[in-house]
């Protein structure tokens, strides 16, 4: 199995796994991810997704065994139908998703955990550009993602050099949001993921639509979609919940509805 999926308390976790190859990814991983995010975002008791890797990596990129191969999919296929279709996925589920780094995340690795809505990662790891070292481009998101998160010189120089960011670097640069000790880091992930799942899940996934949108907007066109969306967020079960809560003085129990 190179996708081991758990779902426990309103969590799912995806774990990459095949190890052996630093979890890098093939054909039959790439449709794995595919379907278990289709899987969490039909499935109303999933209400926070968690993507980690198996081992001491996280995600190597793409298994160059299989790129190379004259008998394998081509590359074209491998980015349009392999990693397009989940980035996609990721910015279009309507539920937060983690991106629990644990080790080396390169190439499309990285890629696809900067896609992700919240990125921490154990102190010992390490995000690398790795698609000029054998003649490629940033492909999974990245020439979208990277610039917007460290500005376009950090992005350029970091994908032309393939230099290795640390996590205290990465979180330093804005690039993820924290770097956690290694012996910390399963415990915070947990704790994170679990406290989310208990979030109103309605809102988190309407306060992705807006800031989805907000890389294309105009100031105006934002405010009119903020207020489009707080209208529909005003709405529901969560919103009358947490109101209540607050004026009753206890915590509130939100259901994601």
């Amino acid at each position: 199995m190179v996708l081991d999926f758990v779902k426990k308390d309103g969590v799912a976790t995806l774990k990459f796994n095949r190890p052996d190859k630093y979890n890098s990814f093939n054909q039959e991983l790439a449709f794995a991810v595919q379907k278990a995010l289709d899987d969490c975002k039909k499935d109303d008791d999933i209400r926070t997704i968690v993507l980690t890797g198996e081992g001491k990596a996280f995600c190597a990129g793409q298994d160059l065994a299989e790129a190379t191969d004259p008998n394998g999919p081509p590359l074209k296929n491998i980015v349009g139908k392999h990693y397009n279709p989940i980035i996609t996925q990721l910015r279009d589920i309507e539920k937060p998703v983690i991106a629990a780094v644990n080790g080396v995340a390169a190439g499309a690795g990285a890629n696809i955990a900067l896609a992700c809505d919240i990125v921490v990662a154990k102190k010992s790891a390490t995000f690398i550009q790795a698609f000029a070292a054998i003649g490629l481009i940033p492909d999974s998101g990245g020439t979208f993602f990277l610039p917007r998160l460290v500005g376009a010189q950090k992005a350029m120089a970091l994908m032309m050099s393939g230099d290795k960011v640390s996590a205290d670097e990465a979180e330093a640069m804005n690039m993820i949001y924290k770097s956690i000790a290694d012996d910390e880091f399963d415990q915070f992930v947990t704790k994170m993921a679990a406290k989310m799942a208990k979030m109103p899940t309605r809102g988190y996934g309407l306060t992705k639509k807006a800031i989805n949108a907000s890389f294309n907007n105009s100031l105006k066109e934002q405010l009119d979609l903020e207020e489009k969306l707080q209208a529909i967020a005003g709405s529901t079960s969560d919103f009358k919940e947490g109101t209540q809560a607050f004026l009753e003085k206890r915590k509130p129990n939100f259901t994601g509805k």
